[in-house]
């Protein structure tokens, strides 16, 4: 899957949260979809490679989260990206972030870095 409108930026914030906690498919087959295998993704100033991603997608996994997101912006530009959006995670409470990112895209349209901050409500 490429991002290369502003719909499929639209589309894989939505998409990637639910296909990682809910798709039949292993966690590591869903990242490949969306990420180059060595994307660089920087969360609130802290670095999340491959592995990292996968550990936390299996905890959620397991505790079934349920994951909603709104998507207030979102732009592509060549090989940029960039959005606002509010992600709501619910298993035993309910969490509210409130998402900016900037990322660059590989020449597959795949991400190959992104930086997010989150606030969270």
């Amino acid at each position: 899957m490429g991002l290369t409108t502003e719909r499929d930026l639209t589309d894989f914030l939505t998409a990637y949260p639910h296909d990682v906690i809910h798709a039949e498919e292993g966690p590591g087959a869903v990242l490949d979809r969306y990420f180059v295998p060595d994307f660089a993704w920087h969360a609130d100033g802290i670095a999340l490679d491959r592995q990292r991603v996968i550990d936390h997608t299996r905890a959620a996994r397991k505790k079934g989260t349920a994951a909603e997101v709104e998507v207030h912006t979102a732009l592509v530009s060549g090989d940029r990206v960039a959005a606002h959006y509010t992600l709501v995670a619910t298993d035993k409470k309910t969490v509210t972030v409130e998402i900016f990112m900037v990322g660059h895209l590989a020449p597959d349209g795949r991400l190959a870095r992104v930086h997010q901050l989150g606030k969270f409500s």
